[in-house]
Parts: structure tokens; C-alpha cells; sequence
């Protein structure tokens, strides 16, 4: 997993401003309380001074330290009955002056021990989500809903296969990159015709490695060179940050949907080249979905892009007929 520090800070600094409404919240509770019931103060007091008072007598007597904790122990419980009995007679719950938390587990601070609670690990999910530009669709579009029945079964004679068992194939393959994340460096370059699930399948591996709290970031090759664009010669007044381009080169996994669709010139043949070269060189594995049969490549991009995919990237190709239609039906 890769969030950024400044991300884990803002994921700790929530917790922070958690914590701090629950205090509040907590002693709105208090004054409520006391308001109505004077006596709960009286017994409150009573807490923190035989508290202090034990603290005091075991630095100065030692030895005998478990005893006076047993006292203080038998004490602090008769107090807390006794606040508890007056909680209830006046139609409050039992629990109503403990401590409140948004997590129970944590007790709000992240951590259960020495390791990150399932709260903090979903945030970290949540951002990754927000950063993927993903959140919705993937609901939808993942290993679970592939529904291969779309695909024809009759056998293309020019492949040897049918386009089903063909879309099984890259369905497995594809899984077995999510499955295998961690301990394998590979990239995958889905390709085939329009209509035929590269983007579903992007979806279905982008689902499965968020859900893993890996970072993946998905763009189109438009929104890319648009926005690498508007980065190195702010020339909109729309705004990028160094951070949006840092996480290009750095987020466990870039899917870039539809390459070929982007205007083709000498800056985004330069930064495609520098991009992939920048994550093949750092082992941040890349999912490029595109129309264009590897005859294309070579005629839309440099010699060295194509050297580039041919050596590191994984061709799966997708065959048959546009399925969108019967998808929708």
C-alpha cells in the first residue's frame, strides 16, 4: 500500500477531530447529568480523590501496592454502583456516562495495540476509492458480475477458440493478477476491438486491489496527456497539483483506459514513454486497455513505447462482437 504521508495524516487528523466531538459529546452528557442530579458530581469527585489518594500512599508505602489497589478497586466499584443506581432512577440508561466512540474497538485512536484497527484499514480503502475515480462504478463492474454468457460460443476459426472460452481465459488471467499483486511484477495490455469488456475487466481488477487497500489510479488516455498537459504548461485555469502527478508514477496500480483515443504528437509519445518507463523501472505494475492491434502500436507510437510494451507487458486479446447491446438488454 502507497497513500502518501500527507494522506495518512489527513486519515489520523479525522480521528483527531473524532475524538474531539466525542469528548465534547461526553461531557455534554456530564453536565446534563449533574444538572439534574447533583449527587453524580459528589460521587465523581469522590473517584478522582481516593484515586490520588491511593497513588499517594503506594509511592510512599510500596510494599504495599496490591493491597491498596484491592481497596481502591472495592471502592471505585461501590461508587460506580451507587452512580449507576441513580442513573437509572432518573430514567437514564446504565451505560449513558461512559466514554462515547465512533469506534469501540479502537476506542478512536486507529489502533488496537501495535495494529491498525478495521476502521483505520477501511479508511485507508476510502481514500484509495476517492483517489481511484472509480467509487461508483465498481459496484457494478467486478469479477463477481462478469457475465460471460454475453459472448458468442461458436468458435472463430482464425483463433482456434470461441469468443466465451477466449473471455474466460482473460477473465483467469486477469484474477490471477489481482490474486498475485504482492508477489508478482507483471502488466497487463488488454486489447481487441470496441465493445468487448477491456474497460469491465480494468474495473474488475481496479475492485479487487482497492478492496485489498491498494492505491490504483484510473484515467482514460485523454484525461492523461490532458492533464500532464495542463500540468507542465498551465495553459487552462484549471489547476493540477504536483501531488495528482506524483500519484501517476507512484500509485500501486495505473490502469490507462483507451490509449490510442488521445491526440498523438511528439509530448504524449515523450510522456507515455517517460511514464511506463517510470513504472516498469520501480515495479509499479500498469493496465493498459486499448483498440489498436499491436500492427497499430508500432504505427501510432516510437520504437521504443512499443519495444517497452512488447518486453514487459502481458497482450490479452478479446474477440468477437460488440456485447454492449446485449449487456444493456
Amino acid at each position: 500500500m502507497s497513500l502518501s504521508d500527507k494522506q495518512i495524516k489527513s486519515i489520523l487528523k479525522r480521528y483527531e477531530a473524532r475524538r474531539l466531538i466525542n469528548k465534547k459529546a461526553s461531557k455534554e452528557r456530564l453536565d446534563e447529568v449533574i444538572q439534574k442530579i447533583p449527587h453524580v458530581k459528589v460521587i465523581n469527585d469522590t473517584i478522582t480523590d481516593k484515586s490520588l489518594d491511593i497513588s499517594k500512599s503506594i509511592f510512599n508505602s510500596p510494599t504495599d501496592r496490591e493491597s491498596l489497589l484491592t481497596t481502591l478497586k472495592n471502592e471505585l466499584m461501590a461508587l460506580k454502583k451507587k452512580r449507576t443506581e441513580l442513573l437509572i432512577a432518573n430514567k437514564y440508561t446504565a451505560d449513558y456516562l461512559d466514554p462515547i466512540y465512533t469506534c469501540a474497538l479502537c476506542k478512536d485512536s486507529g489502533y488496537v495495540g501495535d495494529h491498525k484497527c478495521s476502521c483505520f484499514k477501511q479508511a485507508i480503502i476510502d481514500v484509495a476509492y476517492a483517489q481511484s475515480n472509480l467509487q461508483g462504478i465498481l459496484q457494478v463492474e467486478n469479477f463477481e458480475h462478469f457475465n460471460f454468457d454475453l459472448y458468442d460460443d461458436e468458435v472463430n476459426k482464425a483463433m482456434g477458440i470461441s469468443p466465451r472460452e477466449n473471455a474466460k481465459s482473460v477473465y483467469a488471467y486477469c484474477k490471477k493478477f489481482t490474486e498475485t499483486f504482492d508477489s508478482t511484477f507483471s502488466n497487463l495490455i488488454l486489447y481487441g476491438q470496441a465493445g468487448l469488456g477491456k474497460t469491465y475487466l480494468c474495473n474488475c481488477i481496479a475492485k479487487a486491489l482497492l478492496d485489498k487497500s491498494k492505491t490504483v489510479v484510473y484515467v482514460t488516455a485523454f484525461q492523461l496527456f490532458r492533464l500532464l498537459e495542463t500540468y507542465r504548461f498551465h495553459n487552462n485555469e484549471q489547476i493540477v497539483t504536483y501531488d495528482e502527478i506524483d500519484d501517476i508514477y507512484t500509485c500501486d496500480l495505473l490502469i490507462i483506459d483507451d490509449l490510442g483515443s488521445e491526440i498523438i504528437n511528439q509530448f504524449t509519445t515523450s510522456e507515455l514513454f517517460n511514464g511506463l518507463n517510470t513504472r516498469i523501472l520501480s515495479k509499479k505494475p500498469t493496465v493498459i486497455s486499448t483498440n489498436l492491434e499491436p500492427s497499430g502500436w508500432s504505427v501510432n507510437y516510437s520504437n521504443r513505447i512499443v519495444s517497452r510494451i512488447f518486453g514487459h507487458y502481458t497482450p490479452l486479446k478479446l474477440i468477437g462482437n460488440d456485447i454492449r447491446l446485449k449487456h444493456y438488454n
